[in-house]
């Protein structure tokens, strides 16, 4: 029998596989997420991801680097443009909730997977989630220094500012608490999240 070619044609470029990953990985969880499934939503045979990837843990990774790219080197360029410390940090928080508003399948993969403690956890936290605190940390830093921002664990600020930005892809549990609005899926998803985002900046920077 001749062997698969690692990687023949399946009628979708690489971008769109990686997509679907995403989109399937943050809908059912990795675990949930079987290597049939993943081929049914694909449009391929069970062993495309092994041939292509390796294994499903390869392919999870390749799916998350193609979510997040871009994302650190466009917030370094504002942290760096930005000579202020609070309005640094309001441009900041402001562009991580327009980013949990539109790619809100980041937001529920990461949300799972800081549940729990895994390998997946490691990758997320050295590649992304550290990165991300590493870039702002002085600049919180120097306001806490100031007075300006409540002196208290990382893992609170951390909280603080990434939790209202993943809540924003719960838009479920937003139709039933807010019935007369119109769907989540409906709305502006940038007034959406500056909505929100101007709530966690006045609760850490408070009144000017």
């Amino acid at each position: 029998m001749t062997a698969r070619p690692k990687n023949s044609s399946v009628g979708l470029d690489e971008s769109e596989i990686l997509r679907r990953g995403v989109d399937t990985f943050a809908e059912l969880g990795y675990e949930a997420t079987t290597m049939r499934e993943l081929a049914r939503r694909l449009g391929v045979s069970h062993n495309f991801i092994h041939d292509r990837y390796g294994s499903k843990m390869a392919f999870w990774r390749a799916a998350v680097d193609f979510a997040f790219a871009g994302v650190q080197a466009d917030r370094d360029a504002l942290v760096v443009e930005t000579a202020d410390d609070a309005e640094r940090l309001r441009r900041v928080i402001q562009q991580l909730f327009r980013l949990a508003a539109h790619e809100t399948q980041i937001s529920r993969l990461v949300a799972d997977e800081s549940a729990r403690d895994s390998e997946r956890l490691d990758y997320l936290h050295r590649g992304f989630i550290q990165p991300f605190w590493d870039s702002i940390e002085p600049t919180i830093a120097a306001l806490i220094a100031a007075g300006r921002v409540p002196n208290v664990p990382t893992h609170v600020l951390y909280f603080a500012i990434v939790g209202p930005a993943i809540a924003v892809s719960q838009s479920a549990i937003v139709d039933r608490l807010d019935p007369a609005a119109a769907p989540v899926a409906d709305l502006d998803r940038d007034t959406l999240a500056d909505a929100l985002s101007a709530i966690v900046i006045r609760g850490l920077l408070g009144d000017e």
